[in-house]
């Protein structure tokens, strides 16, 4: 893959670019950015204050810029001098009114100038190229753009701070050291001499897959940081789910009759419970019916309690929980299931003798707050203690890479030649360097930049 490189200090640096970096619309504020070769001169030649081609790096310039005499908005400059950006290029960003007309003339005076518009996510592929981060990192940027909790926050900015990132290359570094013993041993084949010692790379395998399967595992966890933890509401037809779900979200999201089976589709929405977003999945009351478009809605819930991290099981009789203790009985063991009676301001009947429900009120919202630290502490006892992957592409290489690491393990198991066991930790290598960037193709960068917004 051809691309800009550093070059001992020097930064082979690309034509100049430039975006709208904040949100597009009116608002007080827009920054426009601008990166690349001849960028701060280009900036300068607009620009009716100090002099930015001998302006320092990191300083901020209040002036005006204008169209040959005509004034089109007063500013800020603030100017980065490569290789001390973002980009590790020469950057340049223009603090002006947030009006799309003041934007369009700069941007237009811009690409007047010589630069062109960015593509989406281009100045962070530049800063990924120039050796600003890694692959990891740079999609951290967009994950951390995203983040609506405090828990996505924290994982997104963990990931941009490279502690993923050291962890795979620790692992890389050691495999490359066995997998160039194993190699040498090729070039004196005929020797049938071993610089690799087996035990020694066996130990090593073994490690590396202890580390490895911890972060498979905790992919189900970290996709549903990013996206909610989906959490399935399941009872009987009237037992007060959609009234659950109002109570929770504190709005009026499901329609609430005392006609049974009023809810017939999955209806969704989230909150933040102590910084982690939750995903909250009002089902169709699961009973029998001959009513076609219900059956669908039931079929739905069936759907949404398997695939829910999640089970609220809702009662609100001896009779209502037998309903649904014959769906939990059918869930995949490991599944966290929450036992909630609800309607305690209308209860007459002895409470659960078993004491392993909670007793709430949707409707007054009595014991609403113990339902949510129960909620929080069921996703506490399932959070891993250390990195966790949210992103499916990491997830498939790492998968992989396990793969081929099983691969080598049963290859000493039978005693196979050095080049099967090459061939196999080559593999493992590949998908590590895919994780990170070391191997990369332009199709992939294409593929994950498109994905971020434009002036990111």
């Amino acid at each position: 893959m051809s691309s800009p490189a550093l070059i001992g200090n020097t930064i082979d640096q690309y034509e100049p670019i430039c975006a709208l970096a904040t949100a597009s619309g009116v608002g007080a504020i827009a920054v426009v950015r601008v990166s690349g070769k001849g960028s701060i001169e280009m900036v300068a030649k607009h620009f009716k204050g100090t002099d930015l081609s001998e302006a320092a790096s990191h300083t901020v310039h209040f002036g005006t810029i204008r169209q040959k005499n005509t004034v089109i908005d007063e500013v800020l400059v603030t100017v980065f001098r490569s290789p001390s950006s973002f980009t590790k290029e020469d950057s340049v960003e223009i603090s002006c009114h947030g009006s799309d007309y003041i934007v369009r003339q700069i941007l237009k005076l811009l690409v007047q100038s010589g630069a062109r518009i960015a593509r989406p996510g281009e100045f962070t592929q530049r800063a990924f190229l120039n050796g600003q981060f890694d692959l990891v990192q740079a999609e951290a940027v967009a994950d951390l753009i995203a983040a609506d909790s405090a828990a996505s926050h924290r994982t997104a900015l963990t990931q941009l701070r490279g502690g993923f990132s050291k962890k795979l290359q620790t692992l890389r570094e050691e495999l490359i050291h066995f997998a160039s013993l194993v190699e040498l041993e090729l070039d004196f084949g005929e020797e049938d001499v071993e610089f690799a010692q087996r035990d020694d790379l066996r130990q090593l395998i073994q490690n590396l897959l202890e580390t490895i399967h911890p972060l498979i595992e905790s992919f189900d966890y970290g996709n549903a940081l990013k996206d909610g933890i989906p959490v399935a509401i399941i009872g009987s037809p009237n037992v007060g789910k959609s009234t659950l779900l109002n109570a929770l979200l504190n709005e009026e999201k499901a329609i609430v009759t005392e006609i049974a089976g009023t809810t017939r589709d999955v209806i969704e929405d989230t909150i933040v419970l102590e910084g982690v977003k939750f995903r909250f999945i009002d089902t169709a009351g699961i009973r029998e019916t001959r009513d076609v478009v219900e059956s669908l809605g039931i079929e739905r819930s069936r759907r949404a309690m398997e695939q829910a991290d999640v089970v609220l099981m809702l009662f609100d009789s001896e009779e209502t929980k037998k309903d649904v203790e014959v769906l939990a009985a059918a869930l995949p063991e490991g599944k966290k299931v929450v036992w909630v009676r609800n309607k305690a301001d209308l209860m007459t009947e002895a409470s659960d003798s078993t004491n392993k429900s909670l007793s709430i009120s949707a409707n007054t919202q009595f014991g609403l707050n113990s339902l949510k630290s129960t909620l929080i502490t069921q996703v506490q006892t399932n959070s891993p203690q250390d990195t966790v992957v949210t992103n499916q592409r990491h997830y498939e290489h790492l998968l992989k890479t396990s793969q081929a690491l099983d691969e080598v393990l049963e290859g000493l198991d039978s005693g196979v030649t050095g080049d099967f066991l090459a061939q196999d930790i080559r593999l493992a290598l590949y998908h590590l360097g895919e994780i990170t960037g070391t191997i990369v193709s332009d199709d992939l960068l294409a593929n994950i930049f498109s994905k971020f917004c434009i002036g990111k």
